[in-house]
């Protein structure tokens, strides 16, 4: 697939531009502004960007703060620094008290690279997705980033956005005029198995369903950029209609999506299912090109795991 902006790059866009509507933003940084990309917007309104300096967990407490002053604060960092670090932070400050507070982890996944295990973010969204009443978003492209930069900024409540290091490819090429919380969307129709992936794994689980076609298998992709709220319908009709699911996503196997997808396959419409992720292991440093291939995250392993699913229909 063509590959467009990484994703990190597109969420400072979509700050940027933000800024300029909605004067209420706020943005706060963990000296990592140029990396995150929120640079863009710290040179266009810096009497509203706040570098906290390498300080996560005090980020969030005064992300916090500037939000229940009716602020909109949008937090960002590497996303195993905000979320690990910030953690006690966002459970006690944010998501106990329900403030209105957006934190963005970039550089997720092992598609980071070189940096290396404590750079990368492997089980951020388990514990996005463990903060009460926390929205959960993964774009999976540069459009989609912008769309959901602006939804999390209307929606109230707390939002967690997982953004990427390398170029993503590009799912909507048209664009993306609306983010809809809690609602997955089809960009592939097919009949025999249904893929249903976040972020980066998107792009693969395309590929993988182009080069099945010409196998005879019909597969339909599911891009579940909102894994909390769940959209539990799209889950449903998918298994009731392709009869197999496989879930691929760039993050431990332990609490994120592909457990949230067979906790409802399994209440609602049992069907074979098969799951691509990292698994219970740390990765390694090397290139994002040769750790995606060692780990499994490739277009070749959602093949190989809708093969396997389809058999077992």
């Amino acid at each position: 697939m063509q590959l467009g902006k990484a994703t990190r790059e597109a969420y400072g866009e979509a700050l940027a531009a933000l800024g300029a509507e909605m004067p209420e933003v706020v943005v706060l940084d963990a000296d990592l502004s140029k990396s995150t990309m929120s640079k863009k917007f710290a040179d266009k309104f810096p009497d509203r960007f706040f570098n906290m300096g390498i300080s996560e967990a005090n980020m969030i407490g005064v992300a916090s703060g500037l939000a229940a002053c009716g602020k909109v604060p949008f937090a960002s960092s590497f996303a195993t620094f905000l979320i690990c670090k910030g953690f006690d932070q966002l459970r006690m400050s944010v998501a106990y008290q329900g403030e209105n507070v957006k934190c963005c982890g970039t550089h997720a996944g092992i598609s980071i690279g070189e940096d290396g295990v404590s750079q990368q973010g492997i089980e951020d969204l388990a514990l996005a997705c463990a903060l009460n009443g926390f929205t959960v978003l993964v774009p999976a492209d540069e459009a989609e980033m912008r769309a959901a930069v602006k939804a999390a900024a209307l929606h109230k409540g707390p939002v967690y956005i997982r953004a990427g290091r390398p170029k993503a490819p590009i799912i909507y090429p048209d664009g993306k005029a609306e983010f809809v919380i809690g609602k997955a969307d089809t960009v592939r129709a097919g009949t025999d198995v249904t893929v249903i992936g976040i972020g980066l794994l998107v792009g693969a689980a395309v590929d993988a369903a182009e080069a099945l076609a010409a196998e005879g298998l019909s597969v339909r992709v599911i891009n579940m950029a909102c894994i909390k709220p769940l959209d539990a319908d799209a889950i449903v009709v998918a298994a009731q209609e392709t009869g197999a699911i496989v879930v691929a996503e760039e993050h431990i196997n332990h609490g994120s999506l592909g457990q949230a997808v067979a906790q409802v396959v399994a209440a609602n419409c049992p069907v074979p299912m098969g799951f691509v992720n990292i698994g219970d292991r740390y990765a390694e440093s090397g290139t994002p090109d040769e750790l995606m291939v060692k780990y499994g995250l490739t277009a070749n392993d959602v093949a190989a795991a809708v093969r396997a699913v389809a058999k077992r229909k």
